[in-house]
């Protein structure tokens, strides 16, 4: 909406609108300014002494073929839900089919004791073979892609070490240790029929599953509660895995954990309500670029910046109403501000109708547009902060045309976003105009296959098909193979 669609606004909240959109816009000699930092910060992470992008090799050392074929299990663990899956990959080139079910994940496990928490798992698999393949004790093991999106270091593709729990999980005696065995000895003494054959990212899984039914799949991206990045780089151009004198031309997927892209603050535009959330996050200083573009975060941007308006400014917004409920930190998330740039009325009275129900405030219409302004400032900035990262993967791998495959709430239900990222890597990239608009970009950004589940699937079945081909590079328990 331009400013002048609220001409007839009070001169404060045109001033205020005039300010937020100098603090919230990023022009494009910015954007290639922080895309060219951060294809550096990409190079650090492979570096010997690192950086602040961790850039974790994954052990995945190939895309797959389209052509892989037998019946696995997956197990996605996340923040709600234990996602159990059985995926077959068909005969028919990149076809699958994929049976689920879904267990909840009891609130009180996430911050009980590390032994409850893997006997639940093992329980719920257990089910699930008890369902679809009846008496257990009748089968050989089964293999098992194993999704655990925390941050963990993997030396071997079948290890985990967790650095730290997210998504509300606390368990004592986890952080800091093998993931694996704990699970191992939970299936063991339930006695289900499994093997792990790998333990993998959800974003390492959007660029395989996206790459099994699309071959110029290249990168795979999560825009959603948080954000990351996954793609193939060489191993000659690791050096923190060169002491493995592995051949330089040997793939090797990279997840990339990109959220902690500029810690160091130096290139991205903080405004004082981008400093305001770091401050008060669990782990200030962490996360810099996840703090801007990632779900979690965008509503308690509009948040911070409402009760800023309310409280210090000229404003006088929402004047003698009661904001206590807006007061309340992370109380608004990213579909709150979805739903505010998607109402198609032009007295925006769902806009109202959310305000109303959510906040008990009655905004008036002139405080309705500064409001759909502010979201569309938020949205528009983490779309173009996201179009960075894919950009700086795509020039440091010298990539004129790809697909990327893109998962996560941000990405699939945020209006808009996906051509704001469409314009901002044109920008970035100065891509010429195309003569027809239904012309696909060079760089295209698409909805990505089931990384969880499909993904963990079929990294399991090219870890098991390179051992039988006798590659045992990052793998730590080479018996579970045979």
């Amino acid at each position: 909406m331009a400013v002048g669609s609220l001409a007839d606004a009070p001169k404060d909240l045109l001033s205020e609108i005039k300010h937020l959109e100098e603090l919230f816009t990023i022009d494009t000699a910015k954007l290639k300014e922080i895309s060219s930092h951060f294809e550096i910060e990409l190079e650090k992470g492979l570096s010997v002494e690192g950086g602040t992008i961790p850039m974790n090799p994954t052990w995945v050392m190939s895309y797959p073929t389209g052509h892989e074929t037998g019946t696995y299990l997956a197990l996605d663990m996340g923040g709600t839900n234990l996602r159990v899956c059985q995926v077959t990959l068909t005969e028919q080139k990149s076809g699958f089919d994929i049976i689920q079910s879904k267990y909840r994940m009891p609130e009180e496990l996430k911050t009980g004791d590390a032994e409850e928490l893997w006997e639940y798992i093992a329980d719920c698999l257990m089910q699930f073979i008890e369902t679809y393949y009846g008496d257990s004790t009748k089968l050989d093991k089964i293999p098992l892609g194993f999704t655990f999106s925390y941050p963990a270091t993997q030396n071997y593709i079948d290890e985990g070490i967790l650095q730290r729990w997210t998504k509300g999980f606390d368990i004592a005696g986890v952080e800091g240790h093998n993931v694996v065995p704990m699970f191992q000895a939970a299936l063991a003494r339930r006695g289900v029929p499994i093997k792990l054959s790998a333990l993998i990212n959800d974003t390492t899984g959007t660029l395989v599953a996206s790459g099994y039914t699309d071959p110029k799949m290249r990168i795979g991206c999560i825009f959603g509660t948080g954000c990351n990045a996954a793609y193939m780089e060489d191993c000659g151009s690791i050096p923190k895995l060169a002491y493995m004198n592995l051949p330089p031309d040997t793939p090797m997927a990279i997840n990339c954990e990109w959220g902690a892209f500029d810690n160091e603050h130096k290139v991205l535009p903080m405004t004082p309500y981008d400093i305001i959330i770091d401050k008060d996050s669990p782990r200030p200083g962490q996360q810099a670029f996840e703090k801007m573009i990632a779900g979690l975060y965008l509503g308690e941007i509009f948040r911070q910046i409402m009760v800023d308006l309310y409280d210090n400014n000229e404003a006088h917004i929402f004047a003698g109403q009661d904001i206590s409920k807006l007061r309340k930190p992370y109380s608004l998330d990213s579909s709150f501000l979805s739903a505010i740039e998607e109402d198609p009325f032009e007295n925006l009275s769902e806009t109202l109708g959310l305000f109303q129900d959510k906040l008990n405030i009655s905004p008036n219409l002139p405080e309705l547009e500064l409001i759909r302004r502010i979201c569309e400032l938020i949205g528009t900035r983490a779309a173009r902060l996201s179009a960075c990262g894919v950009a700086a993967i795509s020039r440091k791998k010298g990539y004129q045309s790809c697909h990327v495959g893109a998962d996560g709430t941000v990405f699939n239900k945020y209006p808009h976003f996906k051509a704001r990222v469409a314009a901002a890597l044109c920008e970035i990239l100065d891509w010429p105009d195309k003569t027809d608009p239904k012309e696909e970009d060079p760089i295209e950004i698409l909805a990505a296959e089931d990384g969880s589940g499909v993904g963990a699937a079929l990294i399991a079945a090219l870890t098991l098909q390179r051992v039988k081909d006798g590659n045992m590079h990052g793998i730590l328990h080479p018996e579970n193979f045979s």
